[in-house]
């Protein structure tokens, strides 16, 4: 028997056939989990939580860093029982300068934004 009449005895050799089709039902099957898995609405919830908790570490550390404040790492995160209150290595920022400021800016934000419209009525 030639190679060809083997290899087409072992095309049509019903044992191959159902091997090659479980092989690929199992296949088909991580494909379809792995689908499932991906598109789930808890596991794109995880994801996105932790996307957040990223952003908004990489945010705090930003801050802490333009009020020339280092943040500690928050107690969730490393479990030392540490309180709400114990989130500054140093003591917490004076953030009054910075609110006055932001309440500066929306003022003259809004009085701009009042004379515009005004001289556009005329």
């Amino acid at each position: 028997m030639s190679v060809v009449e083997r290899r087409a005895m072992a095309d049509t050799d019903p044992d191959e056939l159902e091997r090659r089709i479980a092989r690929t039902r199992a296949e088909l099957a991580q494909t379809v989990d792995a689908i499932a898995d991906r598109v789930s609405p808890k596991r794109v919830a995880e994801r996105t939580v932790a996307d957040v908790r990223t952003r908004a570490g990489h945010f705090v550390a930003s801050v802490g860093d333009a009020l020339g404040v280092t943040p500690r790492p928050l107690p969730a995160a490393t479990g030392d029982g540490a309180g709400p209150d114990r989130l500054w290595e140093e003591e917490p920022p004076n953030l009054a300068p910075v609110l006055i400021g932001l309440g500066a800016v929306l003022v003259v934000g809004a009085a701009v934004a009042l004379l515009r419209r005004r001289g556009r009525r005329r």
